[in-house]
């Protein structure tokens, strides 16, 4: 049996999952400290992923609900992508990573957990942060609360 103390998720659990796009409800409730957004441009914005795979772990989405790559028009895209640059240089200042994934999963059976509303993932990378816990338990130990995390990196996106 695998127990993994989480006390944050508790608040999700128990409260009444609205229909929708998590991607463009968040948004559109205007408390982004609550809803970890860390940084709203005027057609993207950064959000701490919930369910990390990393410390810090980020994604960019448009406002817009978009499905695919092809939906976005230029400057949506060059603004996108410009986060994802500046969303990884403020991991870097405050976390020090070795290195990073950083991709999108378009489309169910490419693993999106958010389908029909394209996003990035920045994921931080440090040498071992794969340890024994995955191998042996398939179990993922995230060093830091995503409030701490939030506050951390709330200020560095710029």
């Amino acid at each position: 049996m695998k127990k993994l103390w989480a006390p944050w998720r508790v608040e999700y659990l128990k409260c009444e999952q609205p229909a929708g796009c998590i991607l463009c409800r968040k948004p559109e409730e205007n408390r982004d400290s609550q809803n970890y957004i860390l940084f709203r441009g005027k057609m993207n914005f950064v959000i701490l992923n919930i369910y990390p795979y990393n410390t810090a772990h980020l994604m960019v989405a448009p406002f817009r609900h978009l499905a695919s790559l092809d939906d976005l028009n230029d400057k949506e895209m060059f603004e996108h992508f410009d986060l994802v640059r500046r969303s990884a240089r403020a991991i870097k200042e405050a976390y020090h990573p070795e290195g990073f994934n950083i991709g999108m999963n378009l489309g169910r059976v490419a693993g999106a957990g958010v389908e029909g509303h394209i996003h990035t993932h920045i994921v931080p990378r440090w040498k071992g942060d794969t340890n024994f816990m995955p191998v042996l338990s398939d179990t993922k130990v995230l060093p830091e609360a995503l409030a701490a995390t939030y506050a951390q990196l709330k200020d560095k996106i710029r």
